[in-house]
């Protein structure tokens, strides 16, 4: 599986392996336990972040794995965001930042 990730004018694909799918579980529950408790999104504080909260936090952390080169970690984060967002299939990061601006586009 893959999430395509749109960064500034770029499409970065982020390839899903079928293992991050099946096991990671345990890493998107720990994302979801300290999002529970509170989260600041960009300059927002948000008392208990919805789904789509938790997802464009998990963008945003995205786009910086994909920048500093870290696949394992872009790999887990976009295995979040397909997990808690059933049916995403790309994702535009907000190129100036603001990650509640992050827009995710469902499959057909």
């Amino acid at each position: 599986m893959k999430l395509d990730v749109y960064l500034d004018e770029e499409m970065v694909p982020v390839e899903i392996p079928r293992e991050v799918l099946d096991n990671g579980e345990s890493f998107f529950a720990k994302m979801d336990e300290d999002m529970a408790r509170g989260w600041k999104i960009g300059p927002t504080w948000v008392e208990n972040p919805d789904l789509e909260q938790r997802a464009q936090v998990a963008a945003d952390r995205l786009a910086v794995a994909i920048e500093t080169g870290n696949k394992r970690l872009a790999s887990l984060l976009a295995g979040y965001i397909v997990s808690r967002l059933p049916g995403v299939k790309a994702v535009r990061i907000d190129p100036n930042g603001e990650p509640l601006n992050t827009e995710f586009w469902r499959g057909a």
